[in-house]
């Protein structure tokens, strides 16, 4: 895990990358049926606004409330570092996947104009987000970042 703010910066940036290739890939293949190379070809196409929206949205808003949230109600200081990430990782996935979802809604209204439908397309994401980004950010997203993080950037090597 990070332990200044610019391995944070780093870390949220190589973070955010993958989470949101994947639910790119994911969200795309959903609407188009399955995953071709037409699938891929359209999420690597979105991914490069999709990717800058979640950044900000990671670095200014969710981060400090998922953050702030866990440390004030579900950790204590003594407890062990995993069950920190594994708190914290799950109380950034929740906020994320609603904004994210809401922005994949606005997505589809500005492309197919269906404005009137927009509260239950965005509703109708949340749950179908969830259930893909949270074990996914869980068991393959955060653990790889981890490792290539602290593979790159060796503990006290990034300056404060």
């Amino acid at each position: 895990m990070p332990t200044n703010k610019r391995e944070s910066l780093i870390y949220t940036i190589m973070m955010c990358f993958l989470m949101v290739l994947w639910m790119s890939i994911y969200n795309v293949a959903l609407h188009f049926g399955g995953l071709s190379v037409d699938t891929l070809k359209a999420a690597w196409e979105g991914l490069p606004f999709a990717y800058v929206v979640a950044m900000l949205l990671d670095w200014f808003v969710v981060s400090s409330i998922a953050k702030g949230f866990s440390f004030k109600y579900l950790l204590k200081p003594t407890d062990n570092s995993m069950k920190k990430v594994i708190t914290v990782s799950t109380c950034m996935v929740v906020p994320m996947v609603i904004f994210m979802s809401l922005y994949g809604a606005l997505e589809v209204c500005l492309k197919s104009g269906a404005w009137n439908n927009i509260l239950f397309i965005w509703l109708g994401n949340i749950p179908t987000n969830f259930i893909m980004a949270l074990p996914f950010q869980l068991l393959i997203a955060g653990p790889v970042v981890r490792y290539l993080f602290r593979k790159a950037f060796p503990l006290g090597t990034v300056l404060a």
